[in-house]
């Protein structure tokens, strides 16, 4: 069994790296390089509650460092050898930290041991019912769908989701240390939910008992290469599940996660859903209502209105937080009563306000995180369809170089929904100096003028502002888009 160094250990490329269950977090000293990040933020804040003695550095100052200083945890706004904690056990970095940083060096020179995030959230699994919440798209979406889902169900989980959600208290929470009420994983470890993420095969630290791969498509491609690979680490992330007699199992999507090479020869137990009537869970939607139906062997066993989260991606999202809601132990009729009322995701498809215009008119504006050629298609359809606007105006910041030279024809085709396309700079993250100079901003847009899309390339952040001011009227929507700092356009839009 491969253990953590005190070096941040690289996922394997060939197979399923593994975590030693032995660690235990309680009572340790716990160091966390780039706290201010949506997962190592909700790790700290949980082994906090577990009784670690935690500690962080992040250069970026956020709400999110704030309100973790509140509730006692100590961040530096350094990140020098120095800010490295005297007493120290354990040091957690974000996957966006190199090796080469002043803490981890330090650390490395003092006989700490150092782990990635996913390497901790996997080792935290081992002693939870862990569930993972996978796929290309929707995973921060479905796991707060779930966490809604069992919370209402009083199943108490404990849950770490790369968003924030303040229907559920925000995007972290440490629950029962065993599963309550009755069901099949009643009186075990306490539920830890999670999203699993494929970049850098990060996800084959995780260490779950329940799995759901919603969806499978090319994306990561500076660490995958090909769509193949893609497939291959997803059916090694599979193989993490322990066989049925243990309770492992396996919810995929029917038609959209190439299921039949993902689940050869899996141990564990493996349903699915889809809109495809051979699925075991056949999934009905009905988008000028947003009713989703849950249909097992023929009779619809739960029914609700997606009224806040519409389009087909996200009635797929919750019809699956349903299923596995029900798997552990939750009823039906409660699940689909909560699932009617979940208020939504911060930036996915969040309707932020309305600004005035001119005559008394209004123009809507949305906020959305969708940074893959798939989710800008699904989000902008399931615009036109729900809010009939005269006219659909997307402000869109790629996100890595590498994914937008990749994609870059999937990306264009993507925006066939909008009537106007703006786009900035290219959020530079993780990649090289030499991919940074392979694909612009200007690619993209002279791509969609060529698809008959009305684009253009604007920075910074305040020119976009000033230009939708002049160019939005009365019935417009405008849809801010990106995983980047993107957002700061659909506040400042709003302010004036």
């Amino acid at each position: 069994m491969a253990t953590a160094s005190t070096q941040v250990v690289q996922t394997r490329q060939n197979s399923p790296a593994t975590s030693d269950p032995t660690i235990t977090f309680v009572g340790k000293a716990i160091h966390f390089v780039g706290i201010g990040g949506c997962g190592l933020s909700g790790l700290a804040k949980m082994l906090k509650e577990q009784g670690a003695i935690c500690s962080g550095s992040d250069c970026t100052p956020s709400d999110l460092t704030k309100a973790m200083q509140a509730q006692g945890i100590s961040i530096s706004k350094k990140q020098t050898a120095k800010s490295l904690p005297t007493n120290c056990d354990l040091v957690i970095a974000s996957a966006a930290i190199e090796p080469e940083h002043p803490e981890l060096v330090s650390a490395k020179q003092r006989g700490i041991q150092v782990l990635t995030y996913a390497q901790a959230l996997g080792m935290a699994q081992t002693t939870h019912t862990g569930v993972s919440i996978a796929g290309t798209h929707g995973k921060s979406t479905t796991a707060a769908m779930l966490c809604h889902a069992l919370l209402v169900c009083d199943l108490d989980p404990s849950f770490i989701i790369g968003a924030d959600c303040q229907q559920i208290g925000g995007g972290s929470r440490y629950g029962s240390k065993t599963v309550p009420q009755n069901g099949p994983y009643a009186g075990k470890p306490g539920l830890l939910i999670a999203e699993a993420c494929e970049f850098n095969r990060s996800f084959h630290h995780h260490r779950p008992v329940i799995g759901l791969i919603n969806n499978l498509e090319e994306d990561h491609l500076d660490t995958y290469g090909n769509l193949q690979a893609i497939i291959e680490a997803f059916a090694d992330f599979a193989k993490l599940l322990p066989p049925a007699k243990q309770g492992g199992l396996l919810l995929i999507s029917h038609n959209d996660a190439h299921r039949e090479q993902v689940t050869n020869n899996l141990d564990c137990e493996v349903k699915t859903f889809g809109f495809s009537l051979k699925a075991d869970y056949h999934i009905n939607f009905q988008p000028e209502t947003c009713k989703v139906e849950v249909r097992e062997q023929g009779t619809v066993v739960a029914s609700w209105f997606n009224k806040t989260m519409p389009g087909e991606h996200n009635a797929l999202n919750s019809a699956a937080a349903a299923i596995l809601a029900n798997t552990l132990g939750g009823d039906w009729e409660v699940i689909a009563n909560a699932l009617g009322k979940f208020q939504g995701v911060t930036r996915r498809m969040q309707r932020l306000g309305e600004r005035k215009t001119d005559n008394d008119g209004k123009v809507i504006v949305y906020d959305d995180y969708g940074h893959h050629p798939t989710e800008i298609d699904a989000t902008l359809n399931a615009l036109r369809e729900t809010e009939h606007p005269k006219r659909l105006i997307c402000v869109f910041q790629p996100h890595q170089h590498s994914r937008t030279r990749f994609l870059l024809e999937d990306f264009a085709k993507s925006f066939s929904s909008a009537d106007i396309v703006i786009v900035p700079h290219i959020y530079f993250v993780r990649d090289s100096e030499i991919e940074k100079h392979k694909v612009r901003a200007s690619d993209l847009v002279d791509r969609l003028r060529k698809r008959g899309v009305a684009a253009m390339h604007l920075y910074p952040f305040d020119a976009i502002v000033e230009q939708l001011q002049v160019i939005c009227r009365d019935g417009d929507l405008v849809v801010i888009m990106g995983a980047g700092p993107v957002w700061q356009v659909a506040r400042d839009f709003l302010k004036d």
